[in-house]
């Protein structure tokens, strides 16, 4: 294969050489790569070089061989500062700046060896186009991992870190660089202005997160860097955390799919491309860990919960672990269901992490206890505000045992301990409790009556509520002394409310003076629990309404015999309507006797009669509607 020639440098095999028309006197040796040059090219420019040739002069060898151990940037960073040394045209570029900087340095190419050496003009480029410039300062700083100590020793990664840290607490409309985030060029602004050329691109300065998509493609270690210059000057820990939470996203799988900010809006990368960094995800965690500011919120809980649930996969180190449990002990009251229920990655029998919530809870009790200590002793726990986070905390715990209760190798002592870890005060009712247990009992039918009754007793049954004492009453799940207890406590519930509503009427029958008196008495007296006065009230209520349906009843029953009657009336008068005879007689006219009626007939002519004309007469109107009435 022939040598590939680059402006007077070309490479064969593992070799590099100078078509200088010259024999070689001098070889350098890079991290395993030989440069066969001419010695007065470099010495003039290179004190380091000048100051080894010195050494060597004593070895009267033709051609001096030297290795340059840990030379920053390597290879690459050496040809380019051999190449200057030769004269050849060099371009400094955002991605080997620093490179060649710290080459240049390594080297000694200071003026002492030469006017306007590569050292200066490194440092001048450094100063006058990288560190004004965005895109150009984030370029230089993803590229300074081959060199980063000697970055470091020489403040080059203070500087661009300081810029960067600079620009983002600047409005990017002030600036004249393009950034990433501008690659959709819909949002109004001013133009921006490249070399003094419109590009007609409009700036989104109103985003304060525009700078998280370009840090993210940064290693752990400069990242990390990065975090604590911003924090040092004084960047809103808001920010940090957004783009710690970005950063997170971005490398460590489980903690979100791949989104867009402000809405949805896709982001396109016009301007420059990054190449994204590999990272150990073990390590970027414990990381990041170290990094979260001290705050609180939903979506910060449940990123911390999402943290959590990642690092039982990885197996990150105890510390790391504990820190994040207590983090989140410290806002437990913003964390949702989902973000408790971890998945058991260890060897336990268990479904869910138990062990870790239990952690979380003891660490929010005994925040929550510290902070109880310097409240006022008049302060009314069940009313004050303070109580509202272990309120929330309680139904949050309540749901998750009811979740994980239907979980058969869950065991009743860990049920009953975490039912327990809320101090008795953070649970006003305990219907959540209830409802675990008979969710844990349907799903444990082999536990016995002494072990069922064990679980009981973490339930106050005064606290319990109507429906969860009706229910309770009927649940063949519990045993029999449970729900005697709570028909006990139902029935008392009951009288209480009684005694309660039967104070209040008698306040409110009293005189106007006496009444106001007496009622801001017995209101304090009066015992409204869960519900009990509430359905007394009802109760009175539904008696007076039946009392009315009664009632109405009884009109309806009266009215409906009436017409019974009316209609038994009407049917037996149509039916003697419907016989012949009474048709007969409407008509005036005589059926035909039958036998017996006709010797009745003329057993009664052969009598005397009073009145023979008027009997004649009626016999010959009778025999002619007799003769009619026969053909029927």
């Amino acid at each position: 294969m022939a040598p590939a020639k680059v402006s007077g440098f070309y490479k064969h095999g593992n070799d590099w050489f100078f078509n200088a028309g010259l024999p070689s006197d001098l070889t350098i040796i890079v991290d395993g790569v030989n440069f066969h040059l001419h010695k007065f090219p470099l010495m003039s420019k290179c004190g380091k070089i000048a100051s080894i040739f010195e050494e060597l002069k004593s070895i009267h060898d033709k051609i001096f061989t030297t290795k340059l151990e840990e030379f920053p940037g390597g290879p690459d960073a050496f040809l380019f500062a051999a190449k200057f040394c030769y004269g050849i045209r060099v371009e400094f570029t955002a991605r080997n700046i620093i490179m060649v900087y710290c080459a240049a340095d390594f080297l000694e190419m200071t003026d002492e060896y030469g006017e306007d050496n590569l050292l200066l003009k490194s440092e001048n480029f450094l100063h006058k186009n990288v560190l004004r410039n965005w895109k150009d300062c984030i370029l230089a700083l993803q590229s300074c991992e081959s060199c980063m100590p000697r970055a470091e020793k020489l403040h080059i990664l203070k500087k661009c870190l300081n810029a960067v840290s600079m620009m983002v607490c600047t409005d990017p409309s002030l600036f004249g660089w393009p950034m990433m985030m501008y690659g959709s060029l819909q949002s109004p602004g001013g133009s921006i202005l490249w070399n003094g050329i419109n590009t007609g691109a409009r700036i989104r300065s109103a985003e304060s997160d525009w700078w998280f998509e370009d840090i993210s493609y940064f290693s752990v270690g400069l990242f990390e860097r990065l975090i604590k210059t911003m924090e040092e000057r004084g960047i809103r820990c808001e920010l940090l955390a957004g783009a710690i939470m970005y950063y997170a996203r971005k490398y460590l799988p489980g903690l979100g799919r791949w989104q867009s900010t402000q809405g949805g809006k896709a982001r396109t990368f016009a301007s420059f491309s990054l190449t994204p960094a590999t990272v150990d995800q073990k390590v970027l965690l414990e990381s990041i860990e170290t990094l979260l500011p001290k705050k609180k919120g939903k979506s910060f809980c449940r990123f911390l919960l999402g943290l959590l649930r990642v690092a039982s996969i990885l197996g990150v180190n105890q510390t790391c672990q504990d820190s994040l449990e207590r983090r989140i002990g410290m806002q437990l009251e913003l964390a949702s269901l989902d973000g408790l229920l971890i998945p058991s990655y260890s060897d336990s029998d268990t479904l869910y992490n138990t062990d870790c919530v239990e952690r979380i809870v003891r660490h929010f009790v005994s925040l929550e206890s510290g902070l109880t200590l310097f409240s006022p002793p008049s302060l009314d726990l069940e009313s004050s505000p303070s109580s509202e986070p272990s309120r929330k905390v309680a139904r949050l715990m309540d749901s998750y045992l009811a979740e994980v209760a239907s979980d058969v190798n869950l065991k009743p002592g860990k049920l009953r301990t975490l039912a327990e870890d809320l101090p008795e005060s953070s649970r006003p009712l305990h219907d959540g409790l209830y409802r675990a247990l008979d969710i844990y009992f349907k799903a444990h039918p082999w536990l016995s009556d002494g072990e069922k009754e064990e679980l009981c007793n973490i339930i106050d049954y005064r606290k319990l509520s109507v429906d969860a004492c009706a229910h309770a009453s009927q649940n063949e799940r519990l045993p029999l002394r449970v729900i005697l207890q709570v028909l006990f406590f139902a029935q008392m519930h009951l009288r209480m409310a009684l005694a309660g509503c039967l104070n209040v009427l008698e306040a409110e029958s009293a005189p106007t003076g006496q009444g106001e008196i007496a009622g801001n008495a017995t209101a304090g007296q009066i015992v409204q629990r869960d519900g009990w006065v509430t359905v007394v009230r009802e109760n009175r209520v539904l008696k007076v309404d039946m009392e009315k349906m009664r009632s109405r009843v009884g009109e309806l029953e009266e009215e409906f015999s009436k017409i019974k009657q009316e209609m038994k009336r009407v049917t037996k008068s149509h039916s003697s309507l419907s016989s012949p005879r009474l048709v007969a007689r409407k008509f005036g006219c005589k059926l035909l006797a039958k036998s017996s009626d006709a010797q009745t007939d003329v057993a009664g002519s052969t009598g005397p009669t009073p009145r023979p004309s008027v009997e004649q007469a009626c016999s010959s109107r009778n025999s002619r509607h007799r003769k009619s009435f026969s053909l029927f």
